[in-house]
């Protein structure tokens, strides 16, 4: 049996839903073998699954959205790196209750990427979501030797709002070595930079954008793009339009323009997790993560085991916190049975708060119907 499951976010890591599963399932029939494999698709968690996976945690000073100097972490092993961008710009590194979505930086990001490069990899995969930024990866690339200077020849603020400054830009002082390296986008968001579709739109408004800021940040990032052009040629405006380049505020597009090649989040982390070898060992898998629902179809973790294991002719169930898909959609995504908390507990305030012991006696559940 393979636990194959991402994080029930703010409540359980991925590690921590694969221990809890474990669990219950061996209290029903205790020597069942299993194995854990934590997935993520990109987003916050990416780090620690690669991590619990066999790579080695690997931390660095780096700047945080705001500009404050915190602990990031990426993880290595041999000369593959995999880089989490929501370790330095992400969400979870504001303050509680604050947002900044016009001033908020990608810098600290680039830092990650030039520590990664200094620890000798080769290949880097970059998994992009849960951002605070939107500032379309310019403070990335300013970490990696890029400047963005306004008319008066200074350089311009951090942040998605003061990008409608950007006069040059001049990439000539980008880190050679990204020439060199295989830089892998991972990422479950295909919207382009902007446009009604494009990062500000849609994902403004969840890191506090008004719908004035949202106008400024679109107007913002596409002036950039249109300046870039200027530097870099017609690529520039392709990127925009390309998938992915919407991912985390736009950190996407910053990628594109380093180089990067797009591949949907999940599909990147199940190969450098070494997912194909563990799911042939498995007759059952688990996957699962904490609300099952239309996004879960786009891309997320569990729609990519379920695809995986499908292929494979394994069978799949899913755990969640919240269930929000019909049975015929979960069979369309080759999941055979959903089991949420609020099927045990239906308070939703205790299954967030208690996830980990409903979880353990959901999983006691897959096991009498599946092991027994």
């Amino acid at each position: 049996m393979l636990i194959a499951a991402d994080k029930f976010k703010g409540s359980l890591t991925a590690v921590q839903v694969a221990e809890r599963v474990m669990a219950g399932l061996r209290r029903v029939v205790p020597g069942v073998e299993v194995e854990a494999l934590p997935v993520a698709d990109g987003g916050d968690g990416t780090v620690d699954a690669a991590v619990a996976a066999g790579f080695e945690r690997r931390e660095v000073r780096v700047a945080g959205p705001l500009g404050d100097e915190l602990t990031a972490a990426f993880a290595l092993r041999g000369d593959t790196a995999v880089v989490e961008m929501a370790e330095a710009s992400g969400l979870q590194r504001l303050p509680a209750g604050v947002f900044a979505p016009l001033t908020s930086s990608t810098y600290g990001s680039g830092e990650l990427l030039r520590a990664a490069l200094d620890a000798g990899a080769r290949t880097i995969v970059f998994g992009v979501g849960g951002s605070a930024t939107t500032d379309g990866g310019a403070g990335m690339l300013s970490a990696l030797g890029a400047r963005f200077v306004d008319a008066e020849g200074e350089p311009v603020a951090p942040g998605g709002a003061a990008l409608s400054d950007v006069a040059t830009a001049d990439l000539s002082g980008l880190d050679p070595r990204l020439s060199s390296v295989d830089f892998v986008l991972a990422s479950d968001v295909d919207n382009p930079l902007t446009g009604p579709k494009g990062a500000p739109a849609v994902y403004g408004p969840q890191k506090g954008a008004s719908p004035d800021d949202v106008e400024i940040l679109d107007a913002a990032l596409g002036h950039f793009a249109a300046v870039l052009e200027k530097s870099i040629g017609s690529r520039a405006t392709e990127y925009a339009a390309a998938r992915g380049a919407g991912a985390a505020g736009g950190i996407g597009y910053g990628a594109l323009v380093l180089g990067a090649r797009f591949r949907p989040g999940i599909d990147v982390m199940l190969d450098v997790l070494g997912f194909a070898p563990a799911l042939e060992r498995a007759t059952l898998v688990i996957t699962g993560e904490g609300s099952l629902d239309e996004q879960t179809l786009h891309g997320k973790a569990p729609a990519g085991v379920a695809a995986a294991a499908r292929a494979a002719g394994k069978e799949v169930v899913a755990v969640c916190g919240r269930l929000a898909l019909r049975p015929e959609a979960l069979g369309r995504a080759g999941i055979r049975r959903a089991y949420p908390l609020t099927e045990v507990e239906p308070d939703i305030a205790r299954c967030i708060s208690d996830a980990g012991p409903i979880l353990e006696t959901v999983s006691q559940n897959i096991a009498r119907d599946f092991l027994t």
